[in-house]
C-alpha cells in the first residue's frame, strides 16, 4: 500500500488583486501542489469572469478544489466551506500531494483555522419571514430590533448588513439566546497542521491592480456574463451571489440605475473597500507570515515546502 503523506497544509492569503493566484501557480509548477480555493465567489457555477476563476487550462494543469460547487441561486456558508475544505485537504494528502489553500475570503479562512461557533443551522422559514419583514420595514428597522435583544451583536453589525442582521435574528428566534453569547464556543480543532502566508502589497500598487483587473473583466465580457446568468437563473439582487463586488454594480447597471462609467467607478471603489476589510482581517490573524509576490521570499517558501515534503515522505 502506498504511504499517505500527511504533513502541513498551507494557505496563501491576501486582498483581492494582490497576486495570490499567479504565485500559487508558480509554486505548483515546482512542487506537487493541489489548490483549494478560499473564495466565496468561485463556489458559484457560471460566475467566472467577475470572480477571476482559474481558467480551464489552469485547472487542467493544477487541480483546483471548491470551485463550481453550487448554483448562483443557492447559499454557501462558512460551515460548509470548513467541512468541504477539510475533505479536500485530506483527499490531497491521500495522493501524497501538498494542499495549498488560496484566496481572500477571510471569514472562510477563520472558520477553517479557528473552528466554528456552536450555532444552529439556517432555518428557511425564519429567513423568509425576516426577508418579508425587511421588504416592508427595511433592514435598519430589523437592526433596531437586534439592538434591543443583542446590543453587543448590533454594535458590530451595520444597519444595512442584511445577511448578518438576518443571521443574528434567526439565531435569537431558534435558541432564545443572543448571538454574541454563543459565538466562540465549541470550536473543533483541525485534523492537520495549517501554516499561512499573506501577500500585503503597497496601497497605491493595490489600487492600480484593482482598477486594471476590473477593466480587464469588463473587456473579457463581465456584463454579458451577468446578462447570461439573469437569463438562466431566477436571480434577485439580494442573493449572496449577486451581492458580490462587481456583480452588484453590473446588476445595477443592467437595471438602469447607473451608467457604465458610474458602474465602473462604483465597482472599483467597492473593491478597494473589500481589500481594506480583507487587510483588517489579515492583521487580526496570528501566525500568518507576510511574503512578497515574487523574488527571494518565493524561493524561501518553495524551499520550506520541499523540505517539509521530503521529511514527511521519509518519516
Amino acid at each position: 500500500m502506498a504511504r499517505i503523506f500527511v504533513g502541513n497544509a498551507y494557505a496563501l492569503l491576501g486582498p483581492t488583486a494582490s497576486g495570490k493566484s499567479p504565485l500559487a501557480m508558480q509554486l505548483a509548477a515546482k512542487l506537487p501542489i493541489e489548490i483549494v480555493s478560499v473564495d466565496s465567489g468561485q463556489v458559484y457555477r457560471g460566475m467566472d469572469i467577475g470572480t477571476a476563476k482559474p481558467s480551464a487550462a489552469e485547472r487542467e494543469r493544477v487541480p483546483h478544489h471548491l470551485v463550481d460547487l453550487v448554483e448562483p441561486t443557492e447559499s454557501y456558508s462558512a460551515a460548509r466551506f470548513r467541512a468541504d475544505a477539510i475533505r479536500a485537504v485530506e483527499a490531497i494528502f491521500s495522493k501524497n500531494k501538498i494542499p495549498l489553500l488560496v484566496g481572500g475570503t477571510m471569514l472562510y479562512y477563520r472558520a477553517l483555522a479557528s473552528g466554528l461557533d456552536a450555532l444552529p443551522s439556517a432555518d428557511p422559514a425564519i429567513r423568509a419571514e425576516l426577508d418579508e419583514k425587511a421588504a416592508r420595514l427595511g433592514w435598519p428597522a430589523l437592526h433596531a430590533e437586534l439592538a434591543r435583544i443583542d446590543p453587543a451583536a448590533a454594535r458590530r453589525i451595520t444597519p444595512n448588513d442584511a445577511q448578518r442582521i438576518q443571521r443574528a435574528l434567526e439565531v435569537w428566534r431558534l435558541t432564545g439566546k443572543p448571538l454574541s453569547t454563543l459565538q466562540g464556543k465549541s470550536r473543533e480543532a483541525l485534523p492537520f497542521n495549517l501554516q499561512a502566508f499573506s501577500i500585503i502589497p503597497e496601497r497605491a500598487d493595490l489600487h492600480r491592480r484593482i482598477a486594471q483587473r476590473f477593466d480587464a473583466m469588463l473587456e473579457a465580457g463581465l456584463i454579458d456574463e451577468v446578462k447570461s446568468l439573469r437569463k438562466k437563473y431566477r436571480l434577485t439582487a439580494d442573493l449572496p451571489s449577486m451581492r458580490a463586488v462587481g456583480y452588484r454594480q453590473v446588476w445595477n447597471f443592467l437595471e438602469g440605475s447607473v451608467n457604465r462609467t458610474e458602474m465602473r467607478d462604483q465597482a472599483i471603489a467597492a473593491t478597494r473597500q473589500l481589500a481594506k476589510r480583507q487587510l483588517t482581517w489579515l492583521r487580526s490573524f496570528s501566525g500568518v507570515q507576510a511574503v512578497e509576490a515574487d523574488g527571494d521570499r518565493l524561493a524561501a517558501i518553495i524551499d520550506q515546502l520541499a523540505a517539509d515534503r521530503a521529511g514527511g515522505l521519509a518519516g
